[in-house]
């Protein structure tokens, strides 16, 4: 998703560096690579790499502190301590923009003051609820889901106190342990920065703009800043692939249609247990379709005739054939947005992070079924394959939200390139910022408003007590002396 901003960049003139553990094969002259070491999550928190399934029954917090935050830790040195990073810091180059992944990788952002340059953060994962409440964008807790948390039933009384109870977790750790650790990187590896050197929680504050990876034809509708600006999809926005031709021979073969199963790169189909592994072969080895399944090992026992293996799959181009009829899935967000973008049906088994939500909104919207992992036998997998497979209501939605999703006054890549621009014609976004950034915490949430208008409220409640208290007296004693003189 990210490196289509950078090539963007660079094709529409600018000159771009990219800090990447991803080289290009032919990018263009403007654009300049800053290589990293291409290291996997699990090498960088050490322990060697688990079974990911078995990650499925985790709760967010665990999620949080066992791959979030060490892994962002980890991550961050070893982009900072890398020799060319390093090489790049110590040189005299200047630039006009700093863009930042927002992904527990804070200490990035200090670019952005070494460079005296506007600084745009992007998301891969969509709303980011940190930002929502640093930027003081309305957190609208009711009906937006943070981004890591699963939740069955978001809108019920359990759901919306779950939401706020995490939100408050994430926020106050990661603001006063994660980022503590992210401003030590910033003082070990970055030097001579020009004084005073803001803090990276102000630097976020301070952001010029925000790029996330959602769209609300599919996310749903969220209110957001001006300097917040939704760019869902936008790896999709340019084709740069073909399908190799045995594969465009397959599909094109295939008239009953494919089934299209894949987990992503950190979750692998081999790594099943050999119950689960044997109900999906069961299961498809009864359909009358295709099977194209990304498996990562060289064999796959009792493979049927109508199912096709391979350890590496063109995805997006896969998607684009007309004949793919289901898309069996972990949930992660580029892949799920890639079968939205193409109108396919889904059925997900979410692992971790973000994926249960994102599943979600594809049963809410009509075209996708959540499967859960430890739900998985042969009988219920076939009939949840089936119903997809046959009720054709799951692609009419399909197709539906992704007209939905594509229908937009710009493409995603150019809603990006004209915000990303706008800051360097204009240099700063300050027009874009809420006010509100200006207040502090009580004043922007009104609460000295409010504890006035209360004590006002009780005063006057008080007084007219006190009011008809003694009115009642008064009538009271008269009744009394009425009474004494009658008798």
């Amino acid at each position: 998703m990210l490196r289509q901003i950078g090539l963007e960049l660079a094709r529409r003139g600018h000159n771009v560096t990219a800090i990447t553990a991803n080289k290009e094969k032919t990018p263009p002259n403007n654009y300049h690579e800053v290589m990293v070491d291409d290291k996997k999550i699990w090498e960088v928190i050490g322990g060697g790499r688990p079974n990911v399934f078995t990650m499925s029954s985790i709760s967010a917090e665990k999620f949080h502190d066992k791959i979030l935050w060490s892994g962002g830790l980890a991550f961050t040195e070893v982009i900072m301590n890398s020799a060319p990073v390093q090489k790049l810091l110590a040189s005299d180059q200047k630039f006009d923009l700093v863009i930042c992944e927002q992904f527990f990788q804070e200490a990035m952002y200090i670019l952005a003051h070494k460079y005296q340059a506007p600084l745009a953060l992007v998301t891969t994962f969509g709303n980011c609820m940190r930002h929502n409440i640093i930027a003081r964008n309305p957190l609208q807790l009711a009906t937006v889901i943070p981004e890591f948390l699963d939740i069955k039933h978001p809108t019920s009384f359990w759901g919306r106190l779950r939401s706020l109870y995490f939100t408050v977790y994430e926020f106050i750790w990661w603001k006063f342990w994660f980022l503590e650790k992210q401003e030590q990187l910033v003082k070990k590896y970055v030097t001579n920065l020009i004084e005073p050197v803001p803090s990276l929680y102000e630097m976020q504050k301070k952001a010029s703009l925000m790029l996330v990876n959602s769209h609300f034809s599919f996310d749903g509708p969220v209110a957001y800043l001006p300097n917040i600006v939704e760019i869902g999809g936008i790896h999709l926005s340019k084709s740069d692939g073909e399908l190799p031709d045995d594969l465009k021979e397959l599909l094109d073969k295939s008239s009953d249609g494919v089934v299209y199963m894949n987990f992503g790169s950190n979750v692998r189909s081999s790594e099943l247990p050999l119950d689960k592994k044997n109900a999906f072969i069961n299961v498809f080895k009864r359909l009358n379709q295709t099977v194209l399944w990304k498996w990562e090992d060289e064999n796959l026992e009792n493979k049927p005739k109508n199912l096709v293996t391979r350890n590496w799959l063109p995805q997006k181009e896969i998607f684009a054939h007309p004949n793919i009829k289901l898309f069996i899935s972990h949930g992660g967000l580029i892949g799920t947005q890639e079968a939205v973008f193409n109108g396919i049906p889904i059925i997900g088994i979410p692992i971790y992070a973000d994926q249960y939500n994102n599943l979600l909104q594809a049963v809410e919207k009509g075209f996708g079924k959540i499967l859960q992992y430890d739900d998985i036998n042969e009988k219920y997998l076939e009939s949840i394959i089936l119903e997809v497979l046959n009720n054709d209501n799951y692609k009419k939605k399909a197709l539906e939200i992704s007209q939905r999703f594509k229908d937009r006054p710009m493409t995603p890549l150019d809603t990006a390139m004209f915000w990303l621009e706008y800051l360097l014609r204009n240099n700063n976004a300050e027009a874009l910022k809420n006010p509100a950034l200006e207040l502090n915490w009580f004043e922007y949430l009104m609460l000295d408003v409010y504890v006035i208008v209360l004590l006002f409220g009780i005063i006057i409640i008080y007084v007219l007590l006190k009011t008809m208290l003694s009115i009642k007296s008064v009538l009271l004693s008269k009744k009394v002396n009425h009474d004494k003189k009658k008798q």
